[in-house]
């Protein structure tokens, strides 16, 4: 099913501002939070549609994308922005916005108070090393993580101090009236429940480490610095709590012949002086295997060759990037006494007089056309 446009979502214009966003998703977070809403699958559908509208449009680089480029800006990205959120993303990133409205509770306790909030266990980061190739043509990764999990025979039960709810209520007496508040529970931690029975080889929340192997599917395009989310596969939560999610953060290996500038990739090939003279032919590395490559008789030095589609493939997944070899004509340092007498007798050659052509570009003009 086509998503619905996110503008149509808040019901604003592309024209509207960060303040006009933020009172629309306000408006349609009270309307159809879940605690107004109990039990109302479409309201809750509608509250999520929602908070993942404004997770984008409040964000400039996000609603730039999405302006340029619609959904697809966010497909098959694993994690990086724009995706379905749950109800702890939405009350975790945006409680503050419309949690004064149900009591100061921001989560799922807020209107009435009586709910129990769900804790989140704390996220995990590690650092992925890619090569060019795996990045071109993304890869899965099988990852071992050390992670907190609930120990065997563990139980917990509801916290007396908040009776469950992961909150206490706090009424003051100010000058303008009896002020309600919520807070977490000391007691608890918030969770609502507290260890009932810890086996000995647990910790002091009920929890023992573990080593798990966690399969990372890796999309094509990503670079270096770009971080991905995996759910769930963080620290656990004590007692019916949400995991914490993994993050992992990528990390681009040096290629030892191809240097990466966004999606396209540069090669610098050396050319024999009898090669550039006379033509040859030669192989060269891309992400996806050997290309041979033709060079004419007579190519110059510091001319670019482009190859079309043999770069990275871009993130959103629209194109690919070039190839660009840029050809590097040898001069030996050293000759035989045979050689440079043939080259002492070449020197009023016409052939070897330099006559630069109209289509011989300057560098600096190189350097412009590869950056228009």
């Amino acid at each position: 099913m086509a998503k619905q446009d996110y503008y149509e979502v808040l019901g604003v214009g592309k024209n509207a501002s960060a303040a006009e966003i933020k009172k629309a998703y306000r408006k349609m977070a009270i309307k159809y939070h879940p605690d107004k809403n109990p039990d109302d699958k479409s309201a809750e559908e509608k509250f999520k549609v929602a908070a993942e509208a404004y997770e984008v449009l409040s964000n400039a680089d996000k609603k730039a994308r999405y302006d340029q480029f619609g959904h697809q800006a966010f497909e098959g990205a694993g994690g990086f922005g724009g995706g379905s959120m749950n109800m702890d993303d939405i009350f975790s990133q945006f409680g503050d916005i419309f949690g004064s409205a149900f009591g100061g509770g921001g989560g799922f306790g807020g209107f009435g108070g009586q709910r129990q909030r769900s804790v989140r266990g704390s996220n995990l980061r590690i650092r992925v090393k890619l090569s060019l190739e795996e990045i071109a043509n993304g890869v899965e990764k099988k990852i071992k993580v050390k992670r907190k999990k609930q120990a065997k025979g563990v139980t917990y039960k509801t916290c007396g101090t908040c009776n469950g709810t992961g909150q206490v209520m706090r009424v003051t007496n100010t000058i303008l009236g009896r002020m309600q508040t919520a807070s977490p529970c000391n007691a608890c931690g918030g969770s609502g429940q507290i260890i009932d029975h810890r086996p000995a080889n647990a910790d002091a929340n009920g929890f023992v480490v573990e080593e798990e192997t966690v399969s990372i599917k890796i999309p094509a395009g990503v670079e270096d610095g770009m971080q991905l989310k995996v759910s769930g596969k963080g620290n656990a939560a004590p007692g019916n709590g949400i995991s914490g999610d993994l993050l992992v953060a990528i990390s681009e290996e040096t290629h030892p012949k191809l240097q990466r500038e966004g999606d396209n990739l540069h090669y610098d090939l050396y050319v024999s002086l009898p090669d550039a003279i006379l033509g040859s032919s030669v192989e060269i590395d891309t992400v996806t295997g050997k290309v041979r490559l033709k060079i004419e008789a007579g190519v110059q030095s510091g001319k670019i060759l482009r190859l079309r589609g043999k770069g990275i493939p871009n993130i959103n997944g629209y194109n690919k990037g070039d190839l660009l070899v840029h050809i590097n004509v040898w001069t030996p340092k050293t000759l035989n006494k045979e050689q440079k007498s043939f080259f002492e007798k070449m020197r009023e050659n016409e052939h070897f007089v330099p006559k630069p052509e109209q289509s011989d570009k300057s560098f600096f003009e190189k350097v412009k056309d590869m950056f228009s």
